[in-house]
């Protein structure tokens, strides 16, 4: 199913506000995908703005502006949100003061630090040998640092009653030539192993849109969510009243659409054909 010419510049028309997802939308990998910079700037043209969100939690949002200034995409701090943002704000509102122990790479960890969440620390990487300690809270990113012993730990700790939360969703990450396992992935080995599941935040969550409103003034209703997954990027616009736009660019392809329940407002090649219609 594609969509009519009129359809796609009515849903450009109407949004004041595009939320970009980064891998498989803007870049794949470290190389910067035609037409990003273009459209960036058909968007300022059109008297509209742009933040990028992306649900990847391994890397910290400052490390994401360096590897975008080395495309020649200059942004600051605040037209930038990962799900990693979303986590330590749900924590810090919901869970103030609790004790997490994360399952997250360094940059992670170190937002984590600067965001006040009081981080655990496990003696000895053993929670079976430290049993008398637990966290209150688990929280499970995408750790490109994953070790079976954390992995182990944070199973015991789920058993015994610590709450189980996660960044995002996201089953692969898209990398050239394929795809590696995401936090989804990791979350699932734990779901078997405990017989728990997490609460997510990210993408598709309602706590993402909620963050994006507060943090931009814009009405849910005027932000369009840009990216390459149905299950994330397009079903966070869908189904928590904004819009949600594919590109097929990055994970999901045209023959992939009715696998889903959720379906776009609209769909491009890329955002370079979004950029060429903003025009």
């Amino acid at each position: 199913m594609m969509f009519d010419l009129e359809t796609k510049k009515e849903i450009l028309d109407k949004t004041e506000l595009f939320v970009l997802d980064m891998d498989g939308t803007f870049y794949l990998e470290n190389d910067i995908l035609d037409g990003a910079l273009d459209f960036l700037e058909a968007v300022k043209k059109a008297g509209k703005r742009y933040i990028f969100f992306t649900n990847n939690s391994s890397t910290s949002a400052e490390l994401y502006i360096e590897k975008l200034a080395k495309m020649n995409c200059h942004i600051t701090r605040d037209m930038i949100m990962t799900s990693g943002d979303v986590m330590t704000a749900y924590l810090n509102v919901n869970h103030p003061g609790k004790s997490v122990y994360l399952l997250g790479t360094k940059p992670l960890e170190e937002s984590f630090k600067a965001a006040g969440i009081n981080l655990f620390n496990l003696e000895n990487d053993d929670a079976l040998a430290n049993m008398d300690k637990r966290p209150d809270i688990v929280v499970v990113g995408f750790d490109k640092t994953l070790t079976f012993d954390k992995l182990s730990n944070a199973c015991t700790y789920i058993r015994e009653g610590s709450l189980f939360l996660a960044t995002h969703l996201d089953i692969n990450c898209p990398m050239k030539g394929g795809f590696i396992p995401d936090c989804g992935a990791i979350c699932k080995a734990i779901e078997l192993s405990t017989g728990k599941e997490p609460r997510f935040v990210g993408k598709p969550f309602k706590e993402t849109v909620d963050m994006v409103v507060e943090a931009t003034g814009v009405s849910k209703e005027k932000i369009a969510f840009v990216g390459d997954r149905i299950y994330t990027d397009v079903a966070t616009g869908v189904n928590n009243g904004a819009i949600g736009i594919l590109v097929l660019s990055g994970e999901t392809k045209l023959e992939d659409m009715d696998k889903f329940d959720c379906s776009p407002d609209a769909v491009f090649e890329s955002i370079k054909e979004m950029g060429e219609l903003l025009n």
